[in-house]
Formats: structure tokens, sequence, C-alpha cells
């Protein structure tokens, strides 16, 4: 049965692998595509260790031993590696923190900045 379409994708989206270095199975970010839109190299989000990809490689699971994140709280902090549960975006992984109140997500389409650490300010 090969009426499965093979999806395109783009550089910046997000595919899983194997990281060699860290060690674990995560979403990597695409870092080029082949003329055909096929995914060549890919970057780890945690490491940034750049490697090739093979779309016919098989996982080693579907990611049973990565726990679903807790609901996405724009006042909680954030640290690099937690994962969370975005309203829209589903699913992500913090990958970096850029400033006292902005944190990189990796999500399943793109990494995305959001806010964290926000303290809530009272209307008088």
């Amino acid at each position: 049965m090969e009426n499965i379409a093979k999806h395109l994708y783009t550089v910046g989206d997000r595919v899983e692998k194997l990281c060699a270095v860290c060690g674990e199975e995560r979403g990597h970010v695409v870092a080029s595509i082949t003329k055909r839109g096929q995914v060549s190299r890919v970057s780890c989000p945690i490491c940034g260790t750049l490697g090739t990809f093979k779309s016919n490689a098989s996982l080693s699971g579907t990611r049973s031993s990565v726990k679903a994140g807790a609901p996405y709280d724009r006042t909680r902090t954030y640290r690099t590696g937690q994962t969370m549960m975005h309203p829209t975006y589903g699913l992500g992984e913090v990958t970096a923190v850029i400033e006292p109140q902005k944190i990189d997500v990796l999500f399943s389409d793109k990494m995305r900045r959001l806010i964290h650490s926000r303290v809530m300010q009272s209307v008088d």
C-alpha cells in the first residue's frame, strides 16, 4: 500500500531522531533538504550537533519514555530540557532560555519564542 503521500519538508521543520551525542530520541530541527524536499541534515536543539537524517530509519519506539509536559503557563519559570503542553502548538521542549523572560521552545512544526516567568500585574 503505497498510497500514503510523502511529506515534503522545509528547513526549520521538526523530525524525530536519536541524537548520538545526547543519547536521547527527540525532535531535531531540519537544517537542509534535498531538491526533492527530503531531509538530509538535522540539528539537535539541545547540544547543537549537526547530523544526517535517514527517512527510512526506524525509531526505537513512540517516545513512550517521554512524559507529556505540564500545561504551558507564562507565569512559570522554565529551564532547558523541560517539556510543556501548549494549548495551540501542542507538545514542546524548551531548548534555550534567551532572556530572563523569554524561552525558545521546539514544537512539532517549528521553533517558537515564548514568554515565561511573567509576574501578573494587579490592576488597582
